[in-house]
Parts: structure tokens; C-alpha cells; sequence
């Protein structure tokens, strides 16, 4: 006697079938999954992308580690080895790149905005600004900066405010916000909420008044406009792509994002930004310190 196996048929897809037979349901999946493709996502493989340095050099495709279009109100993560370039691109002059930064290796030691601005001196990021970890330690250099201003003071929108100012605010609905999206990519790597610390805003500026005000400025990047760090440490780099906290719109905004990073090397003693100030050379002796003994 023999035995008719369960499952779905090789032959050619061809006609309307029911979705009561598994040849049909797949038939069925696969036109809905046509016609709901999106055109934000992974490029994979990412060798596949075509990239160029910010110099117009062409990155050979073996050293493309990711390369990602992030929508309004998505998100991405991805590990990345010491020495990797991450480009942040504001596609349309709109985005708003929500940045954590986690040492791969030991992700209990991740970015200190406090300590990253008071150490340096600054508050407002820019070209040779160091990304330190609660250890006193360079996680990233932004090595690149052609936007208009950014913001390390004002943190993530929560689902509370985007509730308030939207009417929704869950992860999956039509508004998410920043810290559920954060908590989504985290989830994939063994993290979770109590493990989102305060985070980078780019391509959106906030400046401080005399009298203590903070001035949101929503127009100081421009389409194509581009940030890029380079990993100090291996790197788990989270992005939430949703309005800033202090957007004054009133409609759910926010223009689309790409990242991209590619193999590089980490910086040595020889490059300027290790001995540009007592504070920053300091920075970075912790972390070959840590090199040293052998820890990632």
C-alpha cells in the first residue's frame, strides 16, 4: 500500500487554487507577501550593496557588513567588529536616528551620554566627538559629519507621549515610539528594557538657551546628510527611526534611514584625536588598556 505524503507539491503554480490544500495556501502567501513588499530592510546578502566611502572610494562588497533602510517609526541592530565604519544617512532631510551603543563582548558596559559630554566638554556632537561607555572607555569616534546639528540631551520618546501626542504609541501600531523599538531589537540579542540607557538623537539639533531652555531645531539636516562612527570596541548598534520628543508637528513624521557599516581599522596612537585633548587621550588608554589583557 502506498503512503501519499503531506505537503506541498513541486509542480508549477498555475491557476486559482483553494487555500484548503497546502499548494494553494502557498500560492496564497506568497501573492500577499508580493503585494505587501515593503521597500525598507536588510540588503541581503550585504556584500550585494554598492557603497562608497564618504571620499567616493568604492568599499570592496566582502567588507560590507550591513546595509539597511530603516522607515519611519522602524528599527535595526547589528553587532559589528572594532575597527567597522557605521554610516548613519538621512535620506530625505527628515530622519531621526535614535543611536544605542552596547560593547558587544560585554554589553553591561554601553554609551554614557552624560559622561560623553561632560568628559569632552560639550554638549553638542559633531566631527572628532568620542561615544564613551559608563567605563570610561571609546566605544565610537564619529570620524564623519555633514549634518546640521544633533542631540544628546533630550533622550526617547516612550509610549505615554506618543500617545498623548499621536493618539497611539504601541510598538506595532501607527505610531511607535522610540524606547518600545529600542526594546524590540534588544529582545534579539539577550537584552531588555532595563537595559535602555540615554541615547544619541541625530540629524535633529537641540540647543541650550542661556536661561536653561532647550530649543528644538528640526531643520538643520538636509537629504543625504550623513554621520559615521567608528567602532572603538565591537559593537552592538541599535537604531529606533521615529519623531524626536520635542518635534513640535503634530502629525507622526519622520523621513526614512539608511545604515551602513563596513570593515575598517580601529584608530592607533598615531591618529590626531588620541592626543586632542588630556580628557580624550585618557579615554582612549582605558580602552587599549582593556585591549591589552586580552578582553575583546
Amino acid at each position: 500500500m502506498s503512503v501519499r505524503k503531506l505537503g506541498v507539491s513541486d509542480r508549477p503554480e498555475t491557476g486559482a487554487r483553494s487555500t484548503a490544500d497546502p499548494a494553494g495556501a502557498r500560492a496564497h502567501a506568497r501573492a500577499q507577501a508580493a503585494a505587501a513588499r515593503s521597500p525598507y530592510g536588510p540588503v541581503v546578502p550585504a556584500t550585494a550593496a554598492h557603497v562608497r566611502t564618504h571620499t567616493g572610494d568604492v568599499v570592496a562588497p566582502e567588507r560590507v557588513l550591513w546595509d539597511e533602510l530603516v522607515g519611519p517609526g522602524g528599527d535595526a541592530g547589528r553587532v559589528v567588529p572594532r575597527g567597522s565604519t557605521i554610516r548613519f544617512t538621512d535620506v530625505d532631510g527628515d530622519a531621526c536616528a535614535n543611536v544605542l551603543l552596547y560593547h558587544a563582548a560585554r554589553p553591561a558596559e554601553r554609551l554614557n551620554v552624560a559622561d560623553t559630554t561632560k568628559v569632552q566638554w560639550q554638549a553638542y556632537l559633531g566631527e572628532g566627538t568620542l561615544l564613551l561607555s559608563d567605563m570610561g572607555r571609546v566605544l565610537a569616534s564619529v570620524v564623519v559629519d555633514t549634518g546640521g546639528g544633533h542631540d544628546a540631551l533630550c533622550g526617547a520618546s516612550n509610549r505615554a507621549g506618543n500617545a498623548a501626542r499621536y493618539g497611539s504609541g504601541a510598538a506595532y501600531g501607527h505610531h511607535p515610539n522610540a524606547r518600545d523599538r529600542f526594546a524590540v531589537v534588544l529582545a534579539k540579542h539577550g537584552l531588555d528594557r532595563r537595559d535602555i540607557v540615554p541615547n544619541l538623537n541625530l540629524f535633529k539639533a537641540v540647543r541650550v538657551e542661556p536661561d536653561g531652555a532647550l530649543v528644538f531645531d528640526g531643520h538643520c539636516s538636509h537629504p543625504g546628510a550623513v554621520v559615521e562612527l567608528r567602532a572603538e570596541l565591537p559593537l552592538l548598534v541599535v537604531v529606533a527611526n521615529t519623531p524626536h520628543v520635542l518635534d513640535p508637528r503634530p502629525e507622526y513624521r519622520v523621513g526614512p534611514l539608511r545604515v551602513t557599516a563596513w570593515t575598517g581599522d580601529a584608530t592607533t596612537r598615531a591618529d590626531p584625536l588620541w592626543s586632542s585633548t588630556p580628557e580624550r587621550e585618557r579615554a582612549f588608554l582605558q580602552t587599549e588598556e582593556l585591549l591589552r589583557e586580552g578582553r575583546p
